[in-house]
């Protein structure tokens, strides 16, 4: 299957994205998991608990959206949500025993995917990919 070019770069970048979230989708949901979780999960342990703000920013996601995503994992007990001590305003998420279970469940399907698309894309692409991505998102945006 081959893909028209686009010359709008939001949906190249777009397009790109939702396929790459089926898949990983797939290959997650051996362990019920969806990508965005899984990425959330793992976020959790590599970082610690954290606000829902800095989640946010960490994912590069809006607030509203990170709380939609959070709330079905409170809900399995994969997350715990807590009043911040230093302002009450916020909540701290941190992984739980089951969090923890579950992203060493998905590294293998996380990895099979990483390789799976790695032997497709190529390993040189795919690294190239990541940093243009890293670069587009560290790209400083603003509307007039």
């Amino acid at each position: 299957m081959s893909s028209d070019i686009s010359l709008c770069n939001c949906t190249a970048i777009r397009k790109a994205a939702r396929h790459m979230t089926r898949f990983y989708d797939a290959c997650l949901a051996e362990v019920g998991l969806r990508g965005t979780q899984y990425i959330i999960l793992r976020s959790l342990s590599t970082h610690g608990p954290m606000t829902i703000n800095a989640l946010a920013e960490v994912m590069v996601m809006d607030r509203t959206t990170v709380t939609h995503n959070v709330k079905p994992l409170q809900r399995d007990s994969l997350v715990g949500i807590e009043v911040d001590p230093e302002d009450r305003r916020s909540r701290i998420v941190a992984l739980t025993k089951r969090g923890e279970a579950s992203v060493r469940q998905g590294e293998a399907a996380w990895a099979k995917a990483q390789a799976q698309f790695e032997s497709r894309f190529g390993k040189a692409k795919a690294l190239e990919m990541r940093k243009v991505m890293a670069d587009v998102t560290d790209t400083e945006l603003v509307t007039d």
